[in-house]
């Protein structure tokens, strides 16, 4: 009697790394070669995040943090106006990221655009520009 093995065969295994160095050669160029689009999406989605916490804080505490009191009242209990009564323990956010150029998002409440602008200076850091260097904000999304 012989006993049952598992496991994956030789041919099985190679066959995967087979597809995998396929799938690789395909997807890697293309994302190689647009590395300032992928932060632009890497930008919009961390606006989008962020603009849900901060959807929840506004959920909890009838009021979306004031612009002195910042994307940090996600992070942190904000104090100053308006108060944050039902302020979550667990907090919206356990860390506030920084756009992909290595600058802090910015936040205005009201905003000029809605209730809230929520926006990163793109690759130049500067308010305003064009292409990459023009700002991304919670308006575009």
């Amino acid at each position: 009697m012989r006993k049952s093995q598992a496991g994956f065969t030789l041919i099985e295994i190679m066959v995967v790394v087979v597809i995998l160095g396929i799938l690789a050669a395909l997807v890697v160029p293309q994302v190689m070669s647009r590395p300032d689009q992928a932060k632009v999406t890497a930008a919009q989605n961390d606006i989008r995040a962020i603009g849900a916490a901060l959807d929840m804080y506004k959920l909890d505490n009838h009021n979306y943090p004031s612009t002195q009191q910042g994307v940090e009242a996600l992070v942190s209990k904000p104090s100053g106006n308006p108060p944050a009564k039902n302020w979550n323990k667990d907090g919206y956010l356990k860390r506030l990221p920084v756009d992909p150029w290595g600058n802090p998002y910015q936040y205005l409440a009201p905003g000029t655009k809605g209730a809230f602008d929520l926006y990163s200076f793109g690759a130049d850091g500067k308010q305003g520009g064009s292409e990459l260097n023009a700002d991304i904000g919670n308006w575009d999304l």
